[in-house]
């Protein structure tokens, strides 16, 4: 479950500043505080933030190596030196080779250009080198996004007899190459150490060409959004002036991945442009994009382009197979430590560094998956925020092969034979390292939303939006809702709360909460749009958490009452050992144990549970993190859990439990309401005579949502609900459409009704 954490808390000290910087700039004091809060603490540094452009650029020869390589290119063109650029195959290695390649043309060098496939590995080798030397013979090699971690690579070609220049952005390993290296990682005079490795090629195109480097600034943004590096300091201004250029005069090669795209945004690259770049990486021809990116030959671009296209396509359908396969081997190992990791000879691995961030995602903690190839195991590592794998694979280095990176991302080798031994590392090391608050899955919020339009406007300046930026979230405190599906079938809602309209997109796993009387969260953030001409302004819902209070209403009822037709179940503990037993299992372990109980009260008898996050109705997240589950929906999938725990005794076993171990506390009934149902022919005849005279009013989707819109008809909202689900069963009437209709001439017995049947039985106690 997503825990809401305020994204900042600021002095009085702090606020008069932030007080006084809105009203010199004219912002409310809520944009204000984001500003503040993300570290622009001056009004001159909100002035530079709030107006990113090429204005802002350092200069590249603060960089320690910039002197170096630009006095050896210069010779190299002077003396006509054959050079080789030599580059990685994803969207940041493919970019960095597009600004050089063209910066080095524009300087009056034509390179050989060298890009590995997948299949070779990431960073240079000497099967690569060895190709470039037959083919090329070059005098001196230039790498980009790569090379920091190759001084064995750097050695050997140095001695073919070229000369060498590493440009890369990842973290420093303990053996630095010995040739001329820049890397913004480095301590010297350059302020901002998070240039990807485009920007640091950009860098270099600027050291040589001066500001004809700027025409390159677009391919530096796209690598610099699909890096995922902050998008703050210099790397905002390179995004903004890129997005500038790709608006006012965008590339051929831009506009055929962005397609039907019109709005030019950080998120635009990141999730239209990017991918199909990283497609033909995944899918083995890095190659084609390259071209894409290096060719101004329009008829040339349009058939590249669509052969991304398909790639990417194709990525995706693997990807979804290979995250399904991932998933299910989680449920099968189980997911209890600190990492996940995960094997398979059969997996692609252009796919697994994707699957990966999902499953890190999903599961919050770090995530590892290997490619089986003989004895090897070749893989990717993705992370979370706050835990830095980069610097746990160097903790654990004894067990790997070969690794590089940085802290949220990094390429993994390692023997087969030693796979577990590097699990167990892994697991103790981020264990004794991290506290549990840092696995917690966050979401970070701003405050409550106020003065919706203006502030909305604001936002729009904070614009570009991505790591280190994130775009900035609000709440609203809620409890009963007019919540409907904005279609007939839609998974998505509208409703509005305080006055402004809301989406919720794929909210309809929602929608029994939403319209429960639990109070709840929203979570949201602020979208505007133009549409003919016009403004619109509404809130896009991106979580809805319980905040604790109200009451559960006939939701809970209902999936009480359905729950009795789900396998028959003994109570085998009472109250005061089970709460041992939670105790026991919450030392031993941050994940695989649930909690279940049919009513809130239950609660109050287990301290062992406190500060154990409460999901309603349904799990609100897989990652099978300890949790409290309470009136869970009939069906509910609770087996990636190791221990399934019923606080209070169920009618029947409802719940997918799995392979997990079920304890049932015969100490606290969970059922009393269904004690109280009446059974009697005579009761429930006169209850459908009721339905049948008041049919126009009885609407819903749902019997619970029925009971409210009817106010029960007079009747208790048990009653009205039991009555309603026996004679659906007994094909009496219909709730299909939303709308009770009754069906004359049926002839039956309530004995007929699985649900009949199964609450009389507990009412005599069999």
């Amino acid at each position: 479950m997503k825990k809401l954490v305020r994204e900042f808390q600021l002095s009085p000290a702090e606020l008069e500043t932030v007080r006084a910087c809105a009203s010199s700039l004219r912002l409310t004091e809520t944009v204000a505080r984001i500003l503040y809060a993300r570290g622009m603490t001056t009004e001159a540094k909100m002035r530079a933030f709030l107006d990113p452009s090429a204005r802002h650029f350092l200069s590249p020869f603060l960089m320690k190596g910039m002197k170096e390589a630009a006095a050896l290119l210069t010779q190299a063109r002077d003396e006509g030196w054959r050079v080789a650029l030599f580059g990685d195959y994803d969207a940041d290695g493919i970019g960095a080779l597009a600004v050089l390649s063209r910066a080095l043309k524009k300087f009056g060098i034509e390179p050989y250009l060298y890009v590995p496939e997948r299949t070779e590995g990431y960073g240079m080798s000497i099967a690569a080198l060895d190709t470039i030397f037959d083919e090329f013979m070059p005098d001196l090699i230039v790498t980009v996004d790569c090379g920091i971690s190759n001084a064995a690579e750097v050695r050997y070609a140095q001695e073919q007899g070229a000369y060498v220049i590493v440009t890369d952005h990842h973290e420093l390993p303990d053996v630095l190459p010995e040739c001329i290296t820049i890397n913004p990682k480095f301590a010297d005079d350059y302020p901002y150490d998070n240039l990807c490795g485009a920007g640091v090629a950009f860098k270099l195109a600027t050291a040589l060409i001066g500001d004809e480097a700027l025409a390159l600034v677009d391919f530096a943004a796209l690598s610099t959004v699909a890096d995922s590096v902050p998008l703050v300091d210099e790397n905002r201004d390179i995004v903004a002036e890129g997005l500038k250029r790709i608006e006012r005069a965008p590339r051929p090669a831009f506009t055929a991945l962005m397609g039907k795209t019109t709005e030019v945004s950080a998120q635009t690259l990141a999730f239209a442009v990017a991918p199909r770049i990283n497609a033909a990486g995944r899918m083995g021809d890095a190659h084609a994009a390259l071209e894409l990116f290096t060719t101004d030959n329009e008829d040339v671009i349009a058939v590249l382009a669509e052969k991304l296209n398909l790639y990417n396509a194709e990525r995706q359908r693997a990807c979804d197979e290979l995250y399904a396969q991932a998933v299910a081997k989680i449920r099968e190992e189980g997911a209890y430590g600190n990492v996940v990791m995960l094997a398979a000879e059969h997996w692609n691995a252009g796919f697994v560094g994707i699957v990966a961030a999902r499953i890190a995602e999903e599961f919050s903690r770090p995530a590892l998956l290997f490619v089986k190839r003989g004895d090897m195991l070749r893989g990717s590592a993705r992370s979370i925020d706050g835990i830095n794998i980069f610097e746990a694979l160097k903790a654990c280095s004894e067990y790997i092969e070969e690794f590089g990176g940085h802290s949220q991302a990094a390429g993994v080798n390692v023997r087969a034979d030693r796979f577990e031994a590097l699990k167990e590392a892994l697991d103790a090391y981020i264990g004794s390292r991290y506290s549990r608050e840092e696995f917690v899955s966050k979401l970070y919020v701003a405050g409550e939303g106020e003065d919706h339009a203006r502030v909305a406007h604001e936002l729009a300046l904070l614009e570009p939006f991505g790591m280190g930026n994130r775009r900035p979230l609000f709440t609203v405190e809620a409890q009963n809702l007019d919540v409907h599906p904005v279609k007939p079938l839609s998974p998505h809602l509208a409703l509005n709360v305080g006055g402004l309209d809301f989406m919720y997109f794929g909210g309809a796993k929602d929608l029994k909460f939403l319209r429960s009387s639990l109070r709840k969260t929203l979570v949201y953030e602020y979208n505007l749009s133009l549409f003919r001409g016009k403004e619109y302004l509404k809130g896009f819902v991106r979580a809805v958490l319980p905040s604790g209070g109200g009451e559960a209403g006939p939701e809970a009822f209902e999936n009480l009452l359905r729950s009795v037709c789900g396998k028959k179940i003994d109570a085998d503990t009472d109250t005061a050992a089970m709460d041992a037993l939670i105790a026991q299992k919450r030392a031993e372990c941050a994940y695989g144990l649930c909690a279940v109980c049919s009513r809130i009260e239950t609660l109050a008898a287990f301290p062992s549970l406190s500060g154990v996050p409460a999901d309603v109705f349904r799990l609100s997240s897989g990652n099978a993190e300890n949790v409290v589950l309470y009136a869970p929906d009939f069906g509910c999938d609770v087996s990636g859990y190791r221990d399934v725990v019923f606080l209070d005794t169920p009618p029947a076993n409802a719940l997918e439990t799995g392979r997990a171990e079920v304890h049932v506390n015969g100490g606290i009934c969970g059922y009393e309401q269904l004690l109280r149902l009446p059974t009697d022919r005579s009761e429930l005849l006169s209850v459908f005579a009721l339905l049948r005279s008041r049919l126009p009013e009885v609407t819903g989707g749902s019997y619970a949502e029925a009971a409210k819109n009817c106010g029960s008809l007079g009747l208790d909202a048990e009653t009205f609900i039991f009555a309603l689900a026996v004679f659906e069963e007994l094909g009496l009437l219909s709730l299909e459409g939303g709308r009770l209709r009754m069906f004359r001439g049926k002839h039956t017995e309530l004995a007929a009704s699985e649900l009949y049947r199964a609450v009389v039985r507990l009412q005599e106690g069999v």
